[in-house]
């Protein structure tokens, strides 16, 4: 039976998890970090209000910051699901996104959805490649 290690990843830098989930977790050469709204990493207010490139903007930061800790970085990120409380708004998140991706860009998934956290216009999950550790392999096992 395999085994493999997995790392919780939890930054000042990036959001609280609003619920019973991690920011991100590392298993390997892989991150797989959980939907990010446009929450401060300081108040855990929601930014941007009904401004959806603010609240884009936002995310891509927390996104960034989270990645930054597990030995990653935005261009290490293979794919992405972007989630919109409105596909209208779909223009708006894409030139914030391609400020974030000027060069070969993550594969990625577009997809209106009935509702976000918080009110949220927008949400981003990614998966990225990252440096393996061996402090990493001191995480929980299952």
């Amino acid at each position: 039976m395999n085994e493999f290690a997995k790392v919780a990843i939890d930054v000042s830098t990036a959001p609280k998890a609003i619920g019973p989930y991690s920011q991100a977790i590392k298993s390997g050469n892989l991150v797989f970090l959980s939907m990010q709204i446009a929450l401060d990493p300081k108040s855990g207010e929601m930014v941007g209000g009904a401004d959806v490139a603010a609240q884009a903007k936002r995310v891509l930061q927390n996104i960034e910051a989270i990645l930054d800790a597990s030995s990653s970085a935005m261009a290490r990120i293979l794919r992405c699901t972007i989630y919109f409380a409105d596909l209208a708004d779909y223009e708006a998140v894409n030139k914030i996104y391609a400020e974030y991706f000027p060069y070969e860009p993550p594969a990625r998934s577009a997809i209106q959805v009935a509702g976000l956290p918080r009110g949220a216009r927008v949400g981003i999950d990614v998966i990225a490649t990252c440096k393996i550790e061996e402090s990493q392999f001191g995480g929980s096992k299952f």
